[in-house]
């Protein structure tokens, strides 16, 4: 049975370019991912800034060890080569 649940959590917030172009990018390398929207999650915000300690978004979350903020092609290439070979 196929997992269908992305694997991927983009926090990203309304008219940032950082998080269009990550959106893009995520999109063009078929990577499957959760949006969540920091201005309308209190919650979110909270986490990817006191958990996770960023400052600025887009914060992109594969897992609890593999997260980064801002727009990170080389990353978003990464973690699609990665997620290709567990599948």
């Amino acid at each position: 049975m196929e997992n269908t649940a992305p694997a991927i959590t983009l926090y990203s917030k309304p008219a940032c370019v950082q998080c269009t172009m990550t959106k893009k990018a995520l999109d063009k390398a078929g990577l499957a991912y959760e949006e969540v929207d920091l201005t309308q999650n209190p919650a979110a915000l909270e986490f990817v800034t006191e958990d996770l300690g960023y400052s600025q978004a887009p914060i992109v979350q594969i897992d609890d060890e593999s997260h980064w903020s801002g727009f990170r092609p080389d990353l978003i290439a990464r973690a699609a080569s990665a997620l290709d070979a567990t599948v």
